[in-house]
């Protein structure tokens, strides 16, 4: 498995294998909700700072994490801002769960911010992913509640985590 930083004619498709990634969740969530994580899913990119990488295997990409910088906003209406770089967007394509994907990809944002002198690195999932929480607290990931909200004002809680380096 090789994990690179995407290319910039990759964003289209990039796109896609986000969305084919979480489709998966669209039953478990009000239309509400699954219309403002696809829409999420969609954005782009190429934001100023923000690193987008990939896991390749024979050539294929099987998933993909964007790492927003330490002290940005990751959500386009966020009015605070975070001390730490914070992972974002971690998909991994169906056929390739539970074969290290995901794992490769959050330990490569944790050693890029290892090597920045970063002291942590956080991150944000819905409380529907059981398999991603599941892999964030086996990596040492630890709940940060304070930081938890509710993007619709529902039931639906976007939980956050960090992972002091």
């Amino acid at each position: 498995m090789l994990i690179r930083e995407a290319k910039r004619d990759e964003v289209h498709l990039l796109k896609e294998q986000r969305l084919a990634a979480y489709q998966a969740f669209q039953e478990e969530l009000s239309p509400k909700n699954w219309g403002q994580l696809k829409s999420n899913l969609a954005a782009n990119n190429l934001q100023p700072a923000v690193e987008v990488f990939v896991a390749e295997i024979g050539w294929e990409i099987v998933g993909s994490v964007m790492l927003f910088p330490a002290n940005s906003r990751s959500y386009a209406d966020d009015k605070a801002t975070t001390k730490f770089p914070e992972i974002r967007l971690l998909a991994v394509t169906p056929e390739y769960r539970s074969r290290g994907v995901g794992k490769a990809l959050v330990e490569h944002c944790i050693d890029l911010s290892k090597i920045r002198k970063q002291k942590s690195i956080g991150l944000y999932t819905g409380c529907f992913m059981q398999h991603a929480i599941e892999l964030y607290e086996k990596m040492g990931f630890q709940r940060i509640t304070s930081l938890d909200f509710k993007p619709l004002n529902d039931e639906f809680t976007v939980k956050a985590f960090r992972f002091d380096i």
